[in-house]
Parts: structure tokens; sequence; C-alpha cells
């Protein structure tokens, strides 16, 4: 786990936290993370349509994702 300091918008992280229902600036932090890598991932998966990778099968599908998981670290 990272520890470091940042400066953000007091209301906007506030905003965020009500509508997460988190009790920490932690939580919600990580979940909006956790939101944002679902998201991209999503996007990278509707752009492999057509591709030829929807032919995968699961093993296959495991390895393409943890080859993508480890080159975003």
């Amino acid at each position: 786990m990272t520890r470091f300091s940042i400066t953000v918008d007091s209301e906007l992280l506030e905003e965020a936290r009500r509508l997460a229902q988190a009790r920490t600036k932690r939580e919600v932090i990580e979940q909006a993370l956790r939101e944002f890598v679902v998201r991209r991932r999503l996007k990278e998966l509707e752009g492999l349509v057509g591709s030829g990778l929807v032919g995968m099968d699961l093993d296959e599908l495991h390895q393409w994702r943890e080859s993508t998981t480890a080159e975003s670290r």
C-alpha cells in the first residue's frame, strides 16, 4: 500500500463520499479508483470486438487479462 498526500477539492470529495456511502476519505478514493479501472477495462474489451479475441476460451481470457493488468503496474 502506498501512502501519499494530495490536494483534492473538498466539496467534490465530500459529494463523492456521500454518493458512495463511504465512511472515510480512503474508502471513497479506493472505490473511485476501482470503478475507474473497471470502466477502462470495459472500454478495452469494447475495442476488441471483431478483433478475433471473442473466440478465446476461459484460460486464454485469464492469460490476456493478467498480461494487461501486469502492464499497467
